[in-house]
């Protein structure tokens, strides 16, 4: 496993952070966001789908389950997977090709992360239940993002 953990002492420190991985996404690839409510989760996306050139609003997905934006890279799917009982639950949204297609950024991705064995889980943390700061720890089991994760290393350690 590949893990690099950053502390986040601002949002303006979590938006550098998001608009450097969204410099890394390509088609095809899911980011698993994980961390308790309010911990930070749909700000990364806000900023991210902002680094890719999106003009839509960035809004929370917990009632639509799904909002779709459109990049400069590619669609953007904002999942949240809170209110999902599972994988199999998830799997009847048919968002396959969807998902091949696009970047997506899947908030509550523990709940469905069996379903994207390659995927880069990003961690959030509340440090001692403050606002700021948080840990934003960022790892993954596949080759693929190593170099993803020594980039964000190299300039944010």
């Amino acid at each position: 496993m590949t893990a690099f953990a950053v502390l986040s002492n601002s949002p303006d420190q979590t938006d550098a952070l998001a608009r450097a991985l969204a410099a890394e996404l390509s088609r095809g690839d899911v980011v698993l966001l994980e961390g308790a409510l309010a911990a930070g989760k749909t700000h990364f996306v806000k900023a991210a789908v902002a680094a890719l050139d999106g003009a839509d609003p960035v809004t929370s997905p917990t009632f639509s389950i799904v909002n779709v934006y459109r990049t400069a890279l590619a669609s953007v799917l904002h999942i949240d997977a809170y209110r999902l009982s599972g994988p199999p639950e998830f799997r009847d949204l048919g968002l396959e090709e969807l998902i091949e297609e696009g970047v997506s950024l899947i908030e509550w991705g523990d709940r469905i992360a069996s379903d994207f064995p390659q995927a880069l889980t990003i961690r959030f943390e509340l440090i001692d239940g403050a606002d700021d700061p948080r840990r934003l720890t960022f790892s993954a089991e596949t080759p693929r993002w190593a170099p993803v994760i020594d980039a964000l290393k190299a300039r944010f350690a």
